[in-house]
């Protein structure tokens, strides 16, 4: 987590216009579905493990540490240091009355905390002249960060699509960390978190919203896992 908050924190001293994709196993089987997503997560200035399995294959796998950067966490440690520099948020995503629901928490959560603004967009694919729209206001209200909260892999493909036209420093991903910390969802307890059940916790909440994430892709990405690690087939990170 503190290099994530030391890079990003240099982003912004820099106006890098780069972005962060939070990973889960969720993340992990999109891009092996598609080379979109896949290029999307790969051209990210960082690509963290949100996912406890990601963390230990993580930690199995590499000679480094390997820590988790959970979306919400962040948010909340990227906030409070915020708060003490002056870095401006721009919060993008949500269902309608999410963003300024969480903006108004979150600044009451941490004293001094910046708002640059706030944006809804519609569930429907937005025509060229509407997103050129979107990202004037965007760079009109001058962010250092824009958070984006519109699920995996819409989010990693909005940023990649957009980066190099919005004018902010830094743009993450973090999709239910709106929900969360707006106060719509709950989120797992602390103990839940660290033994990796978080997703059952979440399933118990929105099972009809994430039966297929969970009890399909979950399976299937332990098992290409094992696949790979015993050597029965490579799968490319290209």
């Amino acid at each position: 987590m503190a290099q994530a908050l030391d890079q990003i924190s240099t982003w912004i001293e820099q106006s890098a216009r780069q972005y962060v994709c939070i990973c889960t196993v969720h993340t992990i089987m999109e891009c092996r579905q598609s080379e979109e997503v896949r290029r999307a997560v790969n051209q990210a200035g960082l690509a963290t493990p949100d996912g406890m399995p990601l963390v230990w294959l993580g930690r199995l796998k590499s000679k480094h540490a390997v820590t988790r950067v959970y979306g919400p966490d962040l948010m909340l440690a990227l906030c409070e240091l915020s708060a003490q520099r002056g870095y401006r948020h721009f919060f993008y995503g949500g269902a309608a009355g999410v963003a300024e629901l969480l903006a108004q928490r979150l600044q009451a959560r941490f004293p001094g905390l910046q708002l640059a603004g706030t944006y809804a967009p519609s569930y429907r694919p937005a025509a060229y002249e509407e997103a050129s729209q979107t990202i004037d206001l965007i760079n009109q209200a001058k962010p250092d960060i824009i958070w984006v909260g519109l699920g995996t892999p819409k989010q990693d493909l909005w940023m990649a699509a957009h980066r190099h036209r919005l004018t902010a420093p830094v743009l993450i991903a973090v999709g239910a960390a709106f929900d969360f910390h707006a106060g719509r969802i709950p989120q797992a307890p602390q103990w839940m978190q660290r033994s990796g059940l978080e997703w059952f916790f979440r399933l118990l909440h929105e099972p009809r919203r994430l039966w297929y994430r969970y009890l399909v892709y979950n399976p299937l990405f332990i098992l290409l896992t094992l696949v790979q690690s015993l050597g029965l087939k490579k799968f490319s990170l290209e």
